[in-house]
């Protein structure tokens, strides 16, 4: 069973910005999506590393699955 995103932790508008991005890559590709890919698509506004802590915050609270 997959694990539901905690209701009692709302995302603030860069986390909601990035997973619509992860969401809306994942949907066009099919493959997964990596923090580099996000970064470019945003232009750089936000590091690789600041994608990839944000990505972890959103795996911990059950919106993102990394299956390896």
């Amino acid at each position: 069973m997959q694990p539901r995103p905690s209701s009692e932790k709302k995302l603030d508008y860069r986390s909601r910005e990035i997973l619509g991005l992860i969401v809306n890559s994942y949907i066009g590709s099919g493959e997964p999506v990596g923090s580099r890919t996000i970064s470019k698509v945003i232009e750089n506004r936000l590091s690789s590393a600041t994608i990839r802590s944000i990505m972890s915050d959103l795996e911990e609270a059950g919106y993102l699955l990394q299956p390896h």
